[in-house]
C-alpha cells in the first residue's frame, strides 16, 4: 500500500499537484481545482489537529469503510460528501492565491510526515501514524485523478 512515509512517493505528489492545471475539469464533483487544493489542506490541518471538525463517528464508518478504505487498493468512490469544514465557500479555507495555495499543500504534506501525534478522523475514529499515512496519500491521489494528474 502506498503512503506518504515513501519520501518518493510524497515527492510524486508534489510533482502532480505542481502540474495541476487551475482550470481543470473535475471528472467528477462540483469543486474546482483551486477548491480541491484549498480542501486538500484543510483535511491535513484536521489530521493535524491545527483545524477541527464536528465528529461524525458510525461503526460502520469506523470498521468496515476505514478498513477498505486503508488496506484495500479499491478506489475511492466518487461523490461521497466532504464534512463542511474542510469544503471550501462553507467551513473551509477559501481559494486565494493559486501558486501559493499548492505551495501551501505541499509544505503541509511535508510536514505531515513529520508528524508523530494526530486528531482523531471525524468519520473514522483514532488511527495510527501508518493508517494516517496511507490516508494522506489515498486522500491526495484520490483528488488528483478527480481532476486528470
Amino acid at each position: 500500500m502506498l503512503t506518504l512515509s515513501d519520501p518518493d512517493v510524497l515527492e510524486h505528489c508534489c510533482e502532480r499537484i505542481n502540474r495541476l492545471n487551475v482550470n481543470a475539469r473535475p471528472h467528477w464533483g462540483r469543486m474546482t481545482a483551486h477548491q480541491m487544493v484549498c480542501h486538500l489542506s484543510d483535511a491535513l490541518r484536521v489530521a493535524a489537529g491545527l483545524k477541527t471538525a464536528a465528529p461524525k463517528i458510525r461503526t460502520f464508518s469506523r470498521i468496515v469503510i476505514k478498513w477498505c478504505a486503508l488496506h484495500t487498493p479499491l478506489p475511492w468512490p466518487h461523490g461521497v460528501r466532504t464534512l463542511p469544514e474542510v469544503e471550501p465557500g462553507r467551513g473551509g479555507t477559501s481559494p486565494l492565491s493559486w501558486d501559493q495555495d499548492r505551495a501551501e499543500l505541499c509544505r503541509l504534506l511535508r510536514g505531515f510526515v513529520e508528524l508523530r501525534s494526530f486528531a482523531i478522523h471525524p468519520m473514522w475514529g483514532e488511527m495510527s501514524q501508518r493508517e494516517w499515512l496511507i490516508w494522506g496519500y489515498r486522500h491526495v491521489d484520490h483528488h488528483l485523478r478527480q481532476f486528470g494528474v
